[in-house]
């Protein structure tokens, strides 16, 4: 990888990060009223808030990677390899829970249907990302 795509990818992470920051403050503004009054589901909206949390650390913890990758010189070329493809596993792991959160979300209002077909969606991008993620991963010589 080289030092600007990891300088990019140190940035994408964050911005990642701080848009699961946006919706995590969205989920208690408009949900924790609902919470307190009993009219969503109370473990629903608790899954939902660490579902993102998971999604927003693993973003942090992919940016903090892909820092190191973006040191250049400073580092050697096996640790800069082993930083980029643990940046690489934490970012997926961020989209995946980040694209569950609708779910979670919808099903902790109610909307059964909704609900549903976003979680078939995710359960369509889950499959296509253990199908293709280990053949784009960062340092794969294969």
């Amino acid at each position: 990888m080289t030092d600007d795509l990891a300088a990019a990818n140190v940035n994408r992470s964050y911005q990642l990060a701080a848009s699961c920051i946006a919706i995590f403050t969205f989920l208690l503004f408009f949900l924790y009223p609902k919470f307190l009054s009993g009219e969503v589901n109370a473990w629903l909206f608790q899954a939902a808030l660490i579902v993102m949390g998971v999604a927003t650390f693993s973003f942090a913890f992919a940016s903090f990677h892909y820092y190191g990758v973006s040191l250049g010189g400073r580092i050697d070329d096996a640790t800069r390899s082993q930083y980029a493809r643990r940046a690489d596993r934490f970012w997926l792991l961020g989209c995946i829970f980040l694209f569950l959160t609708p779910c979670v979300v919808l099903f902790t209002v109610g909307l059964l249907a909704v609900a549903s077909a976003w979680f078939a969606l995710w359960l369509l991008y889950l499959l296509f990302a253990f199908r293709i993620f280990p053949r784009i991963q960062a340092g794969r010589t294969d």
